[in-house]
């Protein structure tokens, strides 16, 4: 750590001496805390320590003692390299790295980190053999992951935590590695290039393998993206353009849509739209911001799913989508933070058409420009723009970690950043100027909601990490036990420190129904179930594939995780009208997690130890699974991969069926 970081107490003897002769100012920076009083707590940031003039002594900084005058108790003049004592001494002088003070919860989240690092590292031994410049596999994981929100913390730019490096500034500090190469191949916060997690990889467990006729490549799904007809997006339709039909749709993206992404600044909007507007919405970054937000918006005004909606032909939004187009070859060439903006908006409006492979490439494109931009030694404009790469940046982190799940496609080599790079802070309230057709301000259409965004940024992460530690590679049934312990309780803690505007119940309840929620609380819980599943899902597979499995009192920590896995699956399918409810973020991964829970429960009720552990009876489960493959087979028309899961999934539960004739439990 250079000299010039965090200032450290004196030893205890010149402690009242020493704050008087420290720096007039200092400031201290603890970059990404886990500790939710940490995050809370702006303060504690970046806080500058004001110290009186004092005239009569001369100024001077804080000594840190070495380790022989700390073990001597002498006093150390701090001379770098050596010291005059350890020069007299002809010794080694080792001063310790400046610190910061530790909360009881860092204290706590550290020596488990620790704990766990040295487990990891105990079983993959190539881990330890990383290069040095590289974090510890899970020191930062950790940090970033599961502790990011707390019930107690205030929504407002200061309150998030600032990176250790500043964005844009310094030259070379992260050098581009490639496309599809990534630098930081040992941070487990990322999804692996090699993974088992995808549905139709359950298709080869055993008792799922006996419910298909033949055997069917994961790869599949892919190679049906790769061949589909590509969309046909010449402008057909006339814009509705009409101050009332913007307004509507203005609204409906700030209160729909830009609550996933967040990566429209509804305080700079109505300066963005009369640009927009000047340019009669043909031209410039700014015209295609806002004929993406408009189609976005009409999306999310339907309030329906694209599955289940009554449209003439095409979904809502593609007309502004298709004019927004027309534009982007022109910004494709560009590689500013706009043009990246608009890169991502046109990914997300693929993405609720269900058009994967599309997205992707756009992802790639955007990926391209941040990398760029971050590995620039110039500096961005503004504060605005800088937190406005921030969001673009996490976007594209998410949705490439999204469909790395699910598709077998290469990586973009943004991961590379994810380390270093800050998590989103609120924009800075922009002064309202007037309209054009009156004097008063134009007021915002809507507010800088980011908690989702936050949260979907630490439970991604953390999927990332059980992605890496249990399906990237083969494992033990003992050194499976503390992996799926500590992953379960980060998916915990991420769930207990939740904020109250966002925080669910874990099971449904006569209570408080489905309907209760709010689609962020919907959609965090479907995604909370998704992650539970996959943590307990390697158990299930152990028993289904020992020769001789017994599940009883011996082993009652394997009954309790297969348990866990199979309630969370069911929930998580029993959970239809929320899938169906369309959430934008949600669709594709939502529909394909569908059909991997279902072919889990399949087979594990076709086993005789597991079918005891079943969370509902034979009868509600035949219900929801019907209910699921007509489900599938209505998204069939939406992609040729959901259509080829639908035709597997249907296959399967009509020899499920069979199977379990006569079978109760």
């Amino acid at each position: 750590m250079a000299e010039d970081g965090p200032v450290n107490e004196a030893p205890a003897s010149d402690r009242g001496s020493h704050n008087l002769l420290a720096s007039k100012r200092r400031k201290i920076h603890h970059g990404k805390s886990a500790s939710i009083a940490t995050i809370g707590d702006a303060s504690t940031m970046d806080q500058d320590l004001a110290f009186d003039e004092i005239p009569d002594y001369p100024r001077r900084r804080a000594m840190i003692a070495c380790e022989i005058c700390r073990s001597r108790k002498s006093k150390c003049d701090g001379s770098r390299p050596k010291c005059k004592l350890c020069i007299d001494l002809n010794a080694a002088c080792v001063y310790r790295e400046p610190g910061v003070k530790l909360d009881a919860g860092d204290k706590i989240i550290l020596d488990r980190l620790a704990n766990i690092e040295a487990l990891i590292q105990s079983k993959f031994p190539t881990l330890s053999q990383a290069d040095s410049s590289t974090a510890g596999p899970l020191a930062l994981p950790a940090e970033q992951g599961f502790n990011m929100l707390s019930p107690t913390t205030s929504h407002t730019a200061s309150d998030y935590v600032n990176s250790r490096r500043t964005v844009g500034n310094g030259p070379g500090s992260i050098p581009l590695s490639g496309f599809g190469i990534s630098q930081a191949a040992m941070n487990i916060s990322t999804m692996p290039k090699a993974h088992t997690t995808p549905a139709l990889h359950l298709l080869q467990w055993p008792c799922i393998c006996d419910l298909v006729t033949s055997p069917c490549d994961p790869q599949v799904l892919l190679q049906l993206e790769m061949t589909r007809p590509p969309l046909d997006l010449r402008s057909h339709y006339p814009l509705d353009l009409s101050d009332l039909c913007s307004s509507i749709y203005t609204r409906a993206f700030f209160g729909k849509v830009n609550v996933w992404y967040a990566v429209v600044n509804p305080h700079s909007w109505n300066e963005l739209y009369r640009t927009a507007s000047l340019n009669s919405f043909r031209s410039g970054p700014e015209s295609c911001v806002v004929l993406l937000v408009f189609a976005l918006g009409q999306a999310a005004h339907t309030d329906t799913s694209t599955a289940h909606a009554s449209y003439d032909g095409r979904p809502p939004g593609t007309a502004y989508f298709e004019a927004a187009w027309q534009l982007l070859p022109t910004l494709m060439l560009r590689n500013n933070v706009m043009s990246a903006q608009c890169h991502i908006l046109a990914a997300a409006y693929l993405l609720y058409l269900v058009r994967p492979l599309e997205a992707w490439n756009l992802l790639c494109s955007v990926s391209i420009k941040l990398q760029l931009l971050l590995s620039s030694s110039s500096p961005l404009p503004s504060d605005e723009a800088r937190n406005l790469l921030e969001r673009i940046y996490w976007n594209t982190l998410m949705f490439e970690s999204d469909l790395l799940a699910e598709l077998d496609l290469p990586h973009s080599g943004i991961v590379q950043f994810e380390e270093s790079m800050p998590l989103p802070r609120s924009f800075p309230l922009t002064p309202i100027s007037p309209s054009p057709s009156s004097s008063a301000p134009a007021p915002s259409p809507g507010s800088d909601e980011i908690w989702y965004f936050l949260a979907e940024i630490a439970l991604r992460r953390l999927l990332n990490r059980v992605s890496h530690l249990l399906y990237s590679k083969s494992l033990s049934l003992a050194s499976l036990a503390p992996l799926v312990t500590e992953l379960d309780l980060q998916l915990t803690q991420w769930h207990n420190h939740l904020p109250p505007s966002v925080q669910f119940p874990i099971r449904p309840s006569s209570s408080l129904p489905d309907e209760a929620l709010d689609p962020v609380q919907t959609v965090l819980r479907l995604r909370y179930h998704a992650c539970r599943t996959i943590i307990h899902r390697p158990y299930i597979l152990y028993v289904l594939s020992s020769a001789t499995p017994t599940v009883g009192s011996s082993t009652s920590h394997i009954s309790e995780a297969c348990a866990t896995g199979l309630e969370s699956a069911y929930i998580q399918i029993s959970l239809l009208s929320s899938h169906r409810a369309g959430h934008v973020p949600y669709l594709y991964q939502g529909f394909l997690s569908l059909v991997s829970q279902t072919l889990l429960l399949l087979g594990a009720s076709l086993h005789t130890e597991l079918r005891r552990l079943m969370p509902v009876r034979k009868e509600a489960l035949v219900k929801t699974v019907d209910s699921v493959r007509i489900e599938m087979n209505t998204l069939g028309r939406l992609a040729p991969s959901l259509e080829v899961s639908g035709r597997i999934l249907g296959e399967a539960v009509d020899r499920w069926k069979e199977r379990i004739s006569g079978v109760e439990w």
